[in-house]
């Protein structure tokens, strides 16, 4: 896994163009099952990836906290909201809060996370490849490629499902990670 996660971001790099410019003419106009194909893509890639064994979200992102989060977690720890905010987070430039330190504080050595039952809705719904108006979360998209390699499987094989018009690649993408 530690090669395919060293050269993912190059493989990423590589697709960059073609994917924004797939991206751009999938959010111009949506296929009407787009919502049930991200599903199902989601669905299956995750059958046979195990995040365990990867963890590179949590290595190498920050994901945004939000309020509920905030209060779920420091209840977790029972701590006042605003010792956890200092204990743990920081602002960025949009005023968002994520947390302080990458790798994540509560990654731990077996690549599990230690707040797991309790982890912001950033991690539980990461890659975020199986939300309703996927088209909508493009750059995030872009991002992610990058990062994961279950999400670089998943635009591949996206490409290649949807119709000629979004994708000029179908017949030509056949790589995949894992």
């Amino acid at each position: 896994m530690q090669d395919i996660i060293k050269k993912l971001p190059q493989r990423a790099k590589d697709r960059h163009k073609e994917d924004k410019k797939f991206f751009t003419k999938l959010k111009k106009k949506p296929p009407k099952h787009l919502d049930t194909l991200m599903v199902e893509l989601h669905d299956k890639e995750f059958e046979r990836t195990d995040c365990l064994t990867c963890a590179n979200c949590c290595k190498t992102t920050a994901p945004l906290i939000i309020d509920k989060d905030i209060a779920r977690i420091a209840k977790h720890f029972r701590m006042k909201e605003q010792k956890f905010i200092i204990t743990y987070l920081e602002v960025g430039d949009d005023n968002e809060f994520s947390f302080k330190s990458v790798p994540c504080v509560f990654l731990g050595v077996d690549n599990k996370c230690n707040i797991y039952d309790v982890r912001p809705k950033a991690c539980r719904e990461y890659p975020h490849t199986n939300r309703k108006k996927f088209y909508q979360i493009s750059n995030l998209t872009l991002e992610n490629v990058a990062i994961c390699p279950a999400a670089f499987n998943i635009v591949e094989e996206m490409k290649k499902r949807l119709p000629i018009q979004y994708s000029e690649r179908r017949s030509k993408s056949n790589v995949r990670f894992g």
